[in-house]
C-alpha cells in the first residue's frame, strides 16, 4: 500500500465556510479523489495553515510514496505563519525526495519553495473554468498529460499566477491567463508536477466555490446579482449530477475534458501511476 501525504492549504475557517456552502474540505476532497483513482493508496492529511504539521507516530516524510498540495484561499507572497509553515513543509518534502503534485495554490507553493515567484495576476481573476489551456511542445510529450487533449478546459479558481519559474523547471501548459502547468526537477532528483487549475474539482465543487466567493464575484462583475449567482451554483451542481446534460454543457461551453471525470482526472491518475506506484 502506497502512503500519500495530503497537505491541505486552507485554514480551518475557510474549510468550514466551503463545507457550509455545500463543498468538501480541501484535504478531505483531495484524499477521496486519490482513493477513487487508486483504492490501494492510504492518505494522511495535515493542516500546516493551522498549526505545525504532525505526522502519524512513527512515520517520517521519507516514508511517503508521494505528497499532494491542495488549493488555498491564501496568497503565497503574504508570508504569514500559515504560509511560511507550508513553504517549509514543502521544502522538507523536496529534501526527503518525495515525488509531489500541486493544484493551483499547490503549484504556487511548489514554485516558491523551489526558488520561483508568484504575483497577483494582472489579467484578473480566473474563475469557474480555465479556458483554452494549451500544452506546450514539452507538455504534449509529458507523461502527466498522457491521454489529455492538446487544448482543453479545466475547473479553476485563482487570482494569483506564477511570475517566474525556478531553475530546472519546464512549462507544460498555458492559456491567455498565464502559466497553467509545470514540472520542477530539484537538484537531488525530486520531481514536482503542478497545475494552476483543479483536476480534482467536480463542477459541484465549483458551484460551492461560487457560493463561497459570491460577494467577490458580484463585486468583480462576473455575475450580476445574488439571483444570478444562485442560478450559476445550481446549474454547476446539476451538471455534476448529470454530466451528459447537453443544455448545461453548451451553456458553460465545456466538453468532455470537464464533464468526463476520467478525462478530467488524467493528470492525477498519471502522477499516481508514473510517480507514486511505479
Amino acid at each position: 500500500m502506497a502512503r500519500i501525504l495530503v497537505i491541505d492549504g486552507n485554514e480551518a475557517a475557510t474549510r468550514a465556510r466551503h463545507v457550509a456552502c455545500g463543498g468538501t474540505a480541501s484535504g478531505d476532497g483531495y484524499a477521496a479523489t486519490l482513493r477513487r483513482l487508486k483504492p490501494e493508496v492510504e492518505c494522511d492529511i495535515v493542516h500546516p495553515a493551522d498549526e505545525e504539521p504532525k505526522l502519524p507516530e512513527g512515520v517520517a516524510l521519507k516514508d511517503y510514496a508521494g505528497a499532494v498540495i491542495t488549493g488555498s484561499a491564501l496568497n503565497v507572497y503574504d508570508r504569514l505563519p500559515a504560509v511560511q509553515r507550508q513553504l517549509e513543509l514543502v521544502k522538507a518534502v523536496f529534501d526527503a525526495e518525495v515525488p509531489s503534485f500541486g493544484s493551483c495554490w499547490g503549484l504556487q507553493v511548489g514554485v516558491t519553495a523551489a526558488g520561483g515567484s508568484v504575483v497577483r495576476n494582472p489579467r484578473g481573476r480566473e474563475f469557474g473554468f480555465g479556458r483554452r489551456i494549451m500544452l506546450t511542445a514539452a507538455g504534449r510529450d509529458h507523461p502527466m498529460f498522457q491521454g489529455k487533449p492538446e487544448v482543453f478546459d479545466a475547473p479553476t479558481v485563482h487570482v494569483d499566477t506564477v511570475a517566474s519559474l525556478p531553475p530546472n523547471a519546464t512549462p507544460l501548459a498555458h492559456n491567455d491567463m498565464g502559466l497553467q502547468a509545470a514540472e520542477i526537477r530539484l537538484a537531488n532528483g525530486t520531481i514536482f508536477w503542478g497545475v494552476q487549475y483543479h483536476p480534482e474539482y467536480s463542477t459541484a465543487e465549483i458551484g460551492a466555490m461560487a457560493r463561497r466567493y459570491g460577494e467577490t464575484l458580484i463585486r468583480d462583475g462576473l455575475v450580476k446579482d445574488k439571483a444570478e449567482l444562485d442560478q450559476l451554483a445550481s446549474d454547476l451542481v446539476e451538471l455534476n449530477d448529470d454530466p451528459e446534460n447537453m443544455r448545461l454543457a453548451w451553456r458553460f461551453g465545456v466538453g468532455s475534458a470537464v464533464t468526463d471525470a476520467d478525462l478530467r482526472l488524467a493528470e492525477l491518475r498519471n502522477w499516481l501511476e508514473k510517480q507514486v506506484l511505479a
